[in-house]
């Protein structure tokens, strides 16, 4: 909204400075900054709102150390991620940008599945919350409006060398002429309606899920859908319950969502400047550059409710939170087209939905086997087979911190990798 209203002074006033909102790493420290003071300054109100309300958590006793000390403390905090992400992106992006309305569909649709489930558990006191059922189907729906939208939005698009194009027999939306700075040449250019995704080790750098489709012959083009939108909905799912998983620790998922976030805010940005997405050799995707203003109000918001949920935690996110998380995660790395780099960009959140599922899966099979269940982990997810161990939280919340940034790292450069 403040850039509409700057772009309105620029025309009738002509006010010194007010060209500076065309700037998107202008806007970009501004939502930084507007999403730390929302989560600063209303957060403690916010706690205090949900300590009055005795909207406190729940805490089954499973014999880690300190764990019943946090019994009461105020859950739902997730409410405090999701206003210092929402303000900031409408008062600072363009919001008929279809990735922003995405990304907007997406925090407030899967907020509202973790809100759901945090109010039966704590309002109705059914610690079960929302039917498995629900929940996931809640999950299905937003993986579905994103695949759409990728799948047919017409700004969904991807800029290549029209000799490509014609090559691989895309559909072209537009053809355009354009400087490329790497070759000091000027290159006949189209905008083309395809699923190719980036991907280290494989010729090229990317993937294309036509690829996959290819037994529908020339009809792959059409039938297209049936192999990404069951892609894309797995991908939302695994995520988002992947980062509800993670959230079992005092700062845990939220210091690693900021590292995640301000990752994918790098990402944003080469893949939306056309300049740096040729001198890297990946995709120039249009539009995406407003997607540095969202990501930079996710990371002030993370870095922002970590103020009061590093240990000791004065609130807990809840699934209002992690939920929300994990879908805006799982979303950017889709519409970014770097969903197959998650396993290792969000290699915190794998290991600790692999080890939920080793952990069970294996218990299973040995009591099948032997007539009585047997584990891997002391406790699963993995942080708490760690507090088993006699770990303090706190320094398990660290160490997974500086694990997901190397792990950043490794993904920043798996762009030059070939």
């Amino acid at each position: 909204m403040l850039y509409y209203l700057f772009q309105f002074a620029e025309r009738i006033f002509e006010l010194p400075g007010e060209r500076l909102f065309h700037y998107i790493s202008f806007r970009a420290g501004l939502a930084i900054l507007l999403s730390l003071v929302i989560s600063l300054f209303f957060g403690g109100r916010i706690i205090n709102m949900l300590r009055r309300m005795q909207v406190g958590e729940i805490v089954r006793d499973l014999g880690l150390q300190g764990q019943k000390e946090k019994e009461g403390t105020p859950t739902m905090g997730g409410v405090i991620i999701l206003l210092a992400i929402v303000v900031p992106t409408l008062l600072l992006a363009k919001l008929e940008n279809v990735y922003i309305q995405l990304m907007l569909f997406t925090v407030v649709w899967m907020g509202l599945i973790g809100f759901a489930d945090d109010y039966i558990k704590v309002f109705l006191k059914d610690k079960k919350g929302l039917k498995a059922a629900f929940k996931i189907a809640g999950q299905v729906v937003c993986g579905l409006v994103i695949a759409v939208v990728m799948l047919y939005h017409e700004n969904v698009v991807v800029r290549m060398p029209k000799a490509e194009a014609e090559k691989q027999h895309y559909v072209v939306l537009e053809e355009f002429k354009g400087y490329d700075a790497v070759r000091n040449a000027n290159v006949d250019y189209v905008y083309v309606k395809t699923q190719l995704t980036n991907v280290p080790f494989l010729k090229g750098n990317r993937f294309d899920y036509y690829w996959i489709s290819e037994f529908f012959g020339d009809n792959r083009h059409v039938w297209v859908w049936l192999i990404f939108i069951p892609i894309v909905i797995f991908i939302v799912t695994a995520v988002s319950n992947a980062a509800n998983l993670t959230d079992g620790l005092d700062g845990l998922a939220t210091g690693v969502s900021a590292i995640i976030a301000a990752t994918l805010a790098i990402l944003a940005y080469v893949s939306g400047n056309a300049r740096v997405a040729e001198y890297l050799n990946i995709f120039y995707l249009p539009y995406t550059g407003e997607l540095v203003i969202f990501s930079a109000a996710f990371v002030g918001a993370c870095v922002g409710f970590l103020w009061y949920n590093t240990y000791p935690a004065k609130v807990f996110m809840g699934d209002t939170g992690s939920l929300a998380i994990g879908g805006l995660i799982a979303a950017m790395a889709i519409v970014l087209r770097k969903e197959l780099l998650i396993p290792l960009l969000c290699g915190v959140f794998f290991i600790e939905n692999l080890s939920v599922v080793l952990q069970v899966s294996y218990f299973k099979l040995t009591k099948r086997k032997y007539g009585e269940g047997r584990r891997i982990f002391r406790m699963a997810p993995l942080h708490h087979h760690y507090q088993k161990m006699g770990i303090h939280e706190a320094t398990i919340s660290v160490r997974f911190w500086i694990i997901t940034i190397i792990l950043a790292v490794l993904t920043i450069i798996t762009l030059k990798i070939r």
